[in-house]
C-alpha cells in the first residue's frame, strides 16, 4: 500500500505563499510545534546552532514514527522563528547578542504528547543533541494575520517593514503587539542572495472598546539565517 505524503506548503498554500507585490490577510490555525526558546546572534550563537540541531532530528524522528506506526507520511515544515528583545531598539542598533528567539518546526496535527516523547527517547539513544532536552511540544495560533513577500537580501527588507507600520497598519487600523515571526523555506547555503525570499505574516486582533485591530508583527524569513 502507497503511503501518501502531504506537504504543508502545498495544503497549506495560502500560508506559505504570500504575495510579493501587497499585504494580505490570512487566517493562521492553531498548530502544533517542536520549540526551543534562547538568545543571541543567530550568525554566532552557539546556543542558536544548538537550538536548529536538537530541532531537525526530532522532527524526522517524528516524520517516521507517523510513516512506519500510522501509515501518515508528510514532508518536515521549514525552521520557523520568533524574535523579540527586552529593548526592541537593538534590531535597529545591530546588537544581535541581545535578540531573543524561539525556534520552532510545525508537527501534524495528528502528533501527540506521546510521539514527542518517545520521540525524543529515541534521539537521545544516538548522539544526543547538546539542546535536546530544552525542546518541547507545544500549541501556537497565529489567527488573523497580514503578510507579504520580499525577495532579494534580508538587508533590503528594511523598506518592505517600514511600509507595513508607516502605510498599511495606520491605514487599516492596525497595532503591533506581539514578537517578529519568520518562516525559512529555502537554504541559504544553496540560494543566491538575490533569490532569497521574506514573507512578513502579522496576527490581529479586535479591540471591542477602541473599535481597533491589535497586530502582531511576523516576518517569514525563507532561509535559516538572518
Amino acid at each position: 500500500m502507497v503511503v501518501e505524503k502531504v506537504d504543508f506548503k502545498k495544503t497549506l498554500k495560502h500560508l506559505y505563499s504570500p504575495n510579493k507585490d501587497s499585504f494580505r490577510v490570512v487566517e493562521v490555525p492553531e498548530m502544533q510545534f517542536l520549540m526551543v526558546d534562547g538568545q543571541g546572534d543567530p550568525n554566532s550563537s552557539p546556543e542558536y546552532v544548538e537550538a536548529v540541531q536538537a530541532l531537525y532530528p526530532l522532527a524526522y524522528r517524528l516524520k517516521f514514527m507517523s510513516k512506519k506506526d500510522l501509515r501518515r507520511d508528510y514532508v518536515v515544515p521549514p525552521l520557523e522563528g520568533l524574535w523579540w528583545a527586552d529593548d526592541m531598539e537593538v534590531f535597529a542598533s545591530g546588537d544581535r547578542d541581545a535578540w531573543k528567539w524561539r525556534m520552532l518546526i510545525m508537527t501534524p496535527d495528528w502528533t501527540s504528547a506521546e510521539m514527542f516523547r518517545l520521540a525524543r527517547e529515541g534521539v537521545a539513544e544516538k548522539d544526543a543533541p547538546a539542546a535536546l532536552e530544552k525542546v518541547r511540544f507545544e500549541s501556537f495560533e497565529e489567527g488573523l494575520s497580514v503578510q507579504i513577500l520580499h525577495i532579494g537580501a534580508y538587508a533590503d527588507e528594511a523598506p518592505t517593514i517600514a511600509e507595513l507600520h508607516t502605510d498599511f497598519l495606520p491605514a487599516n487600523r492596525l497595532v503591533e503587539n506581539g514578537h517578529h515571526h519568520e518562516i525559512y523555506l529555502n537554504d541559504p547555503r544553496r540560494t543566491p542572495v538575490e533569490r532569497l525570499k521574506l514573507s512578513s505574516d502579522s496576527r490581529c486582533g479586535r479591540n471591542e472598546n477602541k473599535g481597533k485591530r491589535f497586530l502582531t508583527h511576523g516576518s517569514a524569513f525563507l532561509t535559516p539565517t538572518l
